[in-house]
């Protein structure tokens, strides 16, 4: 596959630097608002084509996949565009601002036929993929109890994007995604979402203490923040064992299972980036892994957290 890098920011370099140790893919080209950037990043990773509009790189005929790297406030648009454009596409996580804008990306890949997914690449983490089989399989009874965190302190800016409002910054979207992701992983759907945090000057939530609750009486006790370094583990508690996994949760290499500790390297984005691969050669237009389904369902008990918090994004216009 050819791939295109839209944005030139921290995720996209990480990402773009994994994407190069995965056999078969080139990344043929990357679009920044500033070209200078956008070519500074082609030089760095070595990519043929820089453009200065995302919308130049979509008009490039030899790109087939798109990786929308923007800060969360573009994705609606710029995956809406690559998709009208032929392209398929990953886009990072929070995959949209609210549940409306992402319905309205998985049906334009729908009636495309086209491949989207949201980039929640720990589920294709092989040791967050062996704790969830061991939990589908009973190995620690009925799960009753899930805990999982991830914060750190960030200095607040009005300029910065995690604290901006229209690029969809603030502690749930940015780093919430994360636990709320797993536990639907683990748990499913909750019946009941309860939040309380605070919020920075700009109207986005600085942190947040999230409660979901199921009809079996399991529940999950979960917190983001850009204020305080809580560090990112999880654990889930079952009526025969638990499981740990060690900071960072969102890529483990440490986890332990009912006491028996299982550790795997450091691979980052490569099995994320090669299951696309797969995908699209293959013909599909979803994973199995972390379905549109899946996505939206996390999308709206995020969008319900934030409801709770007081916080609401810039309507997009359509």
């Amino acid at each position: 596959m050819k791939w295109g890098v839209i944005a030139t920011g921290g995720i996209a370099q990480a990402v773009t630097a994994d994407m190069l140790k995965v056999e078969g893919v080139t990344v043929l080209a990357v679009s920044s608002r500033d070209v200078t950037k956008a070519q500074a990043f082609a030089d760095r990773f070595g990519i043929e084509r820089a453009y200065g509009d995302y919308r130049d790189l979509l008009a490039d005929p030899d790109v087939d996949v798109v990786y929308v790297a923007t800060p969360h406030g573009q994705h609606h648009e710029v995956t809406l565009a690559a998709l009208d454009a032929g392209k398929h596409v990953l886009c990072e996580k929070a995959f949209a601002l609210t549940v409306a804008d992402a319905e309205e990306m998985v049906e334009r890949a729908r009636s495309k036929n086209l491949f989207l997914m949201e980039a929640m690449w720990t589920r294709f983490n092989p040791l967050i993929r062996k704790v969830h089989e061991a939990v589908a399989a009973g190995e620690i009874g009925e799960v009753r109890m899930i805990r999982a965190d991830f914060g750190f302190a960030h200095t607040f800016s009005h300029e910065d994007r995690l604290w901006a409002k229209e690029a969809g910054g603030g502690a749930t979207l940015d780093l919430g995604v994360y636990p709320v992701a797993f536990t639907h992983q683990m748990l499913g759907v909750p019946a009941h979402v309860h939040a309380h945090g605070s919020l920075a000057p700009t109207e986005v939530d600085a942190d947040a203490g999230i409660f979901l609750a199921y009809d079996n009486g399991a529940h999950a006790l979960l917190s983001c923040s850009l204020v305080a370094n809580t560090g990112c583990r999880a654990e889930i508690v079952g009526t025969k064992g638990r499981i740990d996994i060690a900071d960072p949760m969102f890529n483990a290499t440490k986890a332990t299972i009912n006491g028996v500790e299982h550790t795997i390297e450091d691979e980052g984005y490569t099995h994320q980036i090669r299951a696309v691969e797969e995908y699209v050669t293959a013909g599909v237009t979803q994973s199995p892994l972390i379905t549109w389904d899946n996505t939206l369902e996390v999308l709206r008990t995020l969008e319900e957290v934030l409801r709770q918090l007081g916080v609401s994004y810039p309507e997009t216009v359509r």
